[in-house]
């Protein structure tokens, strides 16, 4: 290893590329509670209002796992914690 900043570079690169795989999940995720909620709302149009609000909360929070993953990515490739670590 001639440069220990190149090799904690490149590794936070494959974390950060990592970390965003898990924006798969809430997409996936949220496909899936629309898709549900189109199918309850078919099946019980008067209760629309209470099946729409639900599925909008359970969407925040699975849109919050993928938000968590982008602000990781974000500090391992812009504001990169490790470097400092590199002597």
């Amino acid at each position: 290893m001639d440069d220990p900043k190149a090799f904690v570079l490149g590794c936070s690169a494959i974390g950060a590329g990592c970390a965003m795989i898990a924006g798969l999940g809430p997409g996936i995720g949220e496909g899936f509670c629309g898709g549900k909620a189109v199918e309850a709302i078919g099946r019980q149009p008067e209760a629309s209002g209470a099946i729409t609000r639900t599925m909008i909360i359970g969407d925040a929070i699975a849109e919050s796992t993928g938000i968590y993953s982008l602000v990781i990515a974000l500090l391992l490739m812009f504001a990169n914690p490790f470097l400092s670590k590199v002597g």
